[in-house]
């Protein structure tokens, strides 16, 4: 079952991963809530609270048409999480093209062997 949030910044509201499941399935498109039951196989009081949560921390928004609430991501919610991220994106970055170098030196070296050991 959800706990309550202890904040309600969208840190705390993505940490739980089947509010990350929500926000998926919102990605694409705004749902009403049985929607989202059907799709994430949770019961229907789960996803109530999990949206709940999600609402509280502005990362949905609601609407309501007749007897029906439809979800739908707030994307602009999210832009303090995207930014913390991309503060880490320069620096794999770099680990990344050092790996591509050291695995171009063992391919070298191998390669190297290889013919050494034909000739």
């Amino acid at each position: 079952m959800a706990r309550a949030a202890t904040t309600t910044d969208a840190f705390n509201a993505i940490a739980e991963p089947r509010r990350r499941q929500i926000l998926d399935a919102l990605g694409a498109a705004e749902r009403p809530v049985n929607d989202l039951v059907d799709r994430l196989g949770m019961a229907q009081p789960q996803v109530s609270k999990h949206l709940r949560v999600l609402r509280e921390a502005g990362v949905v928004d609601v609407r309501d048409h007749g007897r029906q609430r439809f979800y739908r991501l707030n994307g602009q919610a999210l832009k303090p999480i995207h930014d913390w991220v991309k503060g880490y994106e320069q620096l794999w970055s770099e680990r990344y093209e050092r790996l591509d170098d050291v695995l171009e030196d063992l391919k070298a070296h191998e390669q190297g062997v290889d013919d050494g050991d034909q000739q």
